[in-house]
């Protein structure tokens, strides 16, 4: 059921091109502050870059550190805009409607931030051309195409084509409405972005196939990116905790966890920023929380079986990990945050029909998802790497140093200024969706009373 009121075509162009046609102070603000600690991740980059990675406190046997956790981290962040608007779309989900640009975007932008980590991580990463090059011609040494590294850029790149794709054709309808609304280098802007597209039944026709298509193709892909990323880790016999069959699915339903409660918190800052009550409502929230509900119930039974195999098969590297993040300092602190921001505190509070509505609730419970798997990941990384090595003199701690953190701050402003730059050129929810959307809605009788529903096109 929908609950909204009729909203006019003329509103909805106002409404939701505001952002494009005026900037009002905050916006300033928050791109300055966001820019500044973009500049100070940058100037981290390029110390490392110069100085090398002693700097950062990564050593043997712990050789990657917050690095490569937030590349994992913003691989998953990622799996939100395939789940929002190819899976949603599919199933004709009609409360997607407000949220799959937002969505789609914060995949495209989550997938560039990711791809650098691994080059930061590289310390000189102008010589990873020894990965796609023999580096020793006279013995014809070539690298090894069966290694995960390999398959990574292959299923990222192809992820990351497929969503700008998605994001451009969704794009072309509202660029003929920003077009028609402006005038100078913004209407040639607009008139080249929006390839003469003139609301004839065919290119409608044409733009839904193309959409209905590109979510179908891009299915696939959504679960083969995180599996490969899974398999960096799996494929590593040598390390206790990561030779197991069930990361695949583990790191994928993980992945899905983090972007959907992402869209949930960039959902909650459009709506107070922009003033778009009339188009993110509390259905919206109460439908993303009982969706969040489902998916963590699925990560949870994966994170138990983690522990389950552990338990069955009785290999003491397997046991004195578990036992390592789960009684030794830090570790054991980290686990205790990462369960109760994750788990404990939120699906409880999702479970309640008023909590979901509460649009200032969800936006701190999904902020508080994302804090405990961003904690997953690096429990699942570094107390691995810890005990890799069977001698007990080679065994280490890890602690993040200025720089890396520096790095870790400027991916999370860098996504938010790209959102925010995104917003001034382009409407950051589809104009085309919420029109749509008010074709279809109806008053539907049931029993005495007429409430609002909708008329799916068949």
């Amino acid at each position: 059921m929908q609950e909204r009121t009729a909203i006019p075509d003329s509103k909805i162009n106002s409404d939701l091109l505001r952002g494009l046609l005026g900037t009002p102070m905050w916006w300033w603000v928050a791109v300055i502050v966001l820019a500044l600690i973009v500049g100070a991740g940058v100037a981290s980059v390029a110390i490392t870059f110069n100085m090398g990675l002693g700097l950062w406190e990564i050593h043997r046997p712990i050789m990657w550190g917050i690095m490569i956790v937030n590349f994992v981290f913003w691989i998953g962040i990622s799996h939100a805009g395939v789940m929002i608007s190819a899976i949603l779309r599919l199933s004709y989900a009609e409360w997607r409607r407000p949220v799959t640009r937002a969505a789609e975007i914060l995949t495209v932008f989550s997938l560039m931030i990711a791809m650098v980590h691994p080059l930061i991580h590289a310390g000189r990463p102008w010589r990873l051309a020894y990965w796609f090059l023999p580096y020793d011609f006279p013995r014809g040494i070539w690298p090894s195409i069966r290694s995960p590294a390999v398959w990574d850029p292959s299923a990222i790149f192809t992820y990351l084509t497929g969503s700008s794709l998605f994001v451009l054709i969704a794009l072309i309808p509202d660029m003929a409405v920003a077009r028609d609304r402006t005038t100078g280098w913004r209407h040639y802007l607009y008139s080249v972005a929006s390839l003469g597209f003139r609301g004839t039944p065919r290119q409608w026709k044409l733009q839904t196939i193309a959409g209905i298509l590109l979510s179908g193709l891009l299915l696939p892909v959504f679960v083969s990116v995180h599996s490969i990323v899974s398999w960096d880790f799996a494929t590593m016999v040598s390390v206790g905790g990561w030779h197991a069959t069930i990361f695949a699915p583990y790191f994928v339903i993980g992945a899905v966890l983090s972007g959907v409660s992402a869209v949930v918190t960039v959902m909650a800052l459009m709506r107070w920023l922009f003033h778009w009550e009339d188009y993110i409502r509390p259905e919206h929230f109460d439908a993303l929380g009982r969706l969040l509900i489902a998916i963590a119930m699925g990560w949870l039974f994966f994170f138990v079986l983690e522990f389950f195999v552990a338990i069955y098969t009785k290999e003491p590297a397997e046991l004195a990990l578990r036992e390592m993040q789960l009684f030794q300092w830090p570790y054991n602190v980290l686990f205790t945050i990462f369960i109760f921001a994750a788990l404990i505190i939120p699906v409880p509070i999702w479970v309640s029909r008023k909590m979901r509505r509460n649009i200032t609730v969800m936006f701190i419970t999904s902020i508080l998802v994302n804090v405990g798997m961003w904690l997953e990941r690096f429990i699942i990384i570094i107390p691995s790497l810890a005990r890799k090595q069977d001698l007990t003199f080679v065994w280490s701690t890890y602690h993040p140093s200025i720089f890396e953190i520096s790095i870790v701050a400027a991916s999370f402003a860098l996504v938010g200024l790209l959102l925010l730059l995104f917003s001034k050129v382009f409407p950051l929810m589809p104009l085309f969706e919420q029109k749509e959307g008010q074709r279809f809605a109806a008053q539907i009788r049931v029993g005495r009373r007429s409430i609002p529903g909708v008329v799916r096109e068949e």
